[in-house]
């Protein structure tokens, strides 16, 4: 019997149902529904209606396309109201534990790791074990069957608006879809694109959309810092629009058909047309075009580098940057990255898809992939929300996918 999974990307520029089927070990495409954005800024819903019927028709699509009624479904998160800490507990092992470290035991520690003061009107929506101490044991990966008095675990948590998330719910309510979890849109762009070398040596990847730019730093195979930065795509179509007095959706279809981060490699006499509002046609120069991406561009790596300082990993990403999302298609991106970071920097589009990928295999729906990687992975880290039957299962898959053979 197959397995099926769902998820939705509900971003600032587009709203991705996608509908996967596990198929012999391997994850297969089978539906599909792209549909424009509404009642969305920043990643983060503003009008619950108008998302939830732009919401209907990207579901209706994956429907028609895949064949299955659909009624619950994995959610991309985003915006500027998450934030993350990391924090470290410590639990003793008892003697019903003289066999060798369980899950029950990883369990405690886990559940003693998320203790930690959150606001009543937020909630811990990842716990993501970064590294664990058995005694004196340190940097061990898998506690697992291991011998020892105490353990203890640092685990990296992210937290959510409750409010913001419940916009998101209410959206996949209205259009009869159960939300099992969120994840956040860094987390699930790096199931589908990252490199598990990338992943072991030192990486960051960011995922730039139209509203935010999410990123996930790794190393040594785990996560150890996520930011989602409310800046993105839409900041750069806003500057040309206002440069050029031109309409939003002017300046989007300029930005991506003669957009360019590389104003000196631009021939000064290249110019094109462009209709402003309520005047007569002007001529534009490509390379002024690209003097304003380009100063918006560095922003965005310039907060990104921020992240980086604040993680304690400068210098120490031998990997680099991994971009992703639709504004990591503008041409030049990744010299501002390298310029800026002074790391190695590649744009990724999900890889080893199967089934209806014509579409999908950009970095634009690295999220949407993404999810659904998440949805069959092993490696799906402890959600402090699911049902207590779930536990024991998330954090067994988790501690499976590090063991040998």
């Amino acid at each position: 019997m197959e397995e099926i999974v769902f998820g939705l990307d509900i971003g600032t520029t587009k709203m991705c149902a996608l509908v996967g089927a596990v198929r012999e070990g391997r994850l297969q495409i089978i539906g599909l529904g792209v549909e424009p954005s509404r009642g969305m800024r920043k990643g983060m819903v503003v009008d619950v209606s108008e998302a939830s019927i732009a919401l209907a028709r990207a579901v209706e699509k994956a429907e028609e396309t895949s064949g299955y009624d659909l009624s619950q479904a994995i959610v991309s998160m985003a915006g500027e109201h998450i934030s993350c800490t990391n924090n470290r507990a410590a639990i003793s092992l008892g003697k019903e534990s003289s066999g060798g470290i369980t899950v029950q035991d990883i369990e405690r520690a886990l559940a003693a790791a998320q203790g930690i003061p959150v606001p009543h009107n937020r909630q811990i929506v990842h716990l993501i074990p970064r590294t664990f101490v058995v005694d004196d044991q340190t940097g061990v990966r898998s506690p697992m069957g291991m011998h020892g008095s105490r353990l203890e675990v640092e685990a990296h948590i992210v937290i959510g608006a409750m409010p913001a998330l419940q916009n998101l719910s209410q959206c996949a309510s209205n259009v009869g879809i159960r939300t099992e979890e969120f994840v956040m849109n860094a987390l699930a762009s790096a199931e589908a694109v990252l490199e598990p070398t990338e992943r072991e040596m030192g990486v960051i990847v960011a995922d730039i959309g139209g509203g935010t730019t999410d990123i996930a730093l790794f190393t040594q195979g785990k996560v150890w810092h996520t930011k989602v930065i409310s800046v993105g795509g839409y900041h750069i179509t806003n500057d040309i629009a206002v440069g050029l007095r031109a309409p939003f959706q002017v300046a989007e279809k300029i930005k991506i058909q003669f957009g360019d981060c590389r104003p000196s490699q631009i021939d000064p006499a290249y110019v094109f047309t462009v209709e402003p509002f309520g005047g007569d046609k002007i001529q534009v120069g490509r390379q002024d075009l690209a003097h304003v991406i380009e100063a918006r561009v560095e922003e965005i790596f310039q907060l990104i580098l921020q992240e980086i300082k604040r993680s304690g990993y400068t210098g120490l990403l031998p990997a680099g940057i991994v971009l992703t999302g639709g504004t990591s298609q503008l041409r030049g991106i990744t010299k501002v990255a390298e310029r800026v970071l002074k790391v190695p920097a590649r744009v990724a589009s999900p890889k080893n898809l199967h089934g209806l990928v014509d579409t999908i295999s950009t970095p634009a729906y690295a999220t949407s992939v993404g999810l659904l990687r998440w949805a069959v992975s092993d490696n799906r880290l402890y959600h402090p929300h699911q049902r207590q039957s779930d536990w024991g299962r998330r954090v067994s898959g988790f501690l499976k996918s590090l063991l040998p053979g």
